[in-house]
């Protein structure tokens, strides 16, 4: 099971994108768990994920990230702005998994 953790500051536009990109990864027979989680608990979360996420609105924090998630081998990467305010399942989706399998 592939596990995605999209982090952002309040969570609850990043909810709904998670449940359209669950949406995805059903229709396609991938097995997924994907969650939201506050960019404050990365550290807490990062263990347990194959790849992490950050909403545009957090993208500063990319370097932050970056220093938690590369030790342990997650790849970390910023929503496309464009994708993320479209609430583009599809496209996040792909580029979670176009981040695990570089």
């Amino acid at each position: 099971m592939m596990k995605i953790g999209l982090f952002c500051a309040a969570g609850m536009s990043t909810s709904m994108l998670v449940e359209k990109m669950k949406a995805v990864a059903a229709e396609r027979g991938i097995d997924a768990e994907i969650a939201a989680y506050p960019e404050s608990e990365m550290e807490t979360y990062v263990d347990h994920l194959d790849v992490a996420l950050l909403g545009p609105q957090v993208k500063y924090l990319l370097s932050k990230g970056k220093q938690i998630c590369e030790p342990k081998g997650v790849p970390i990467d910023v929503i496309n702005t464009v994708d993320y305010g479209m609430m583009n399942g599809t496209k996040v989706l792909d580029h979670a998994l176009k981040l695990v399998n570089k």
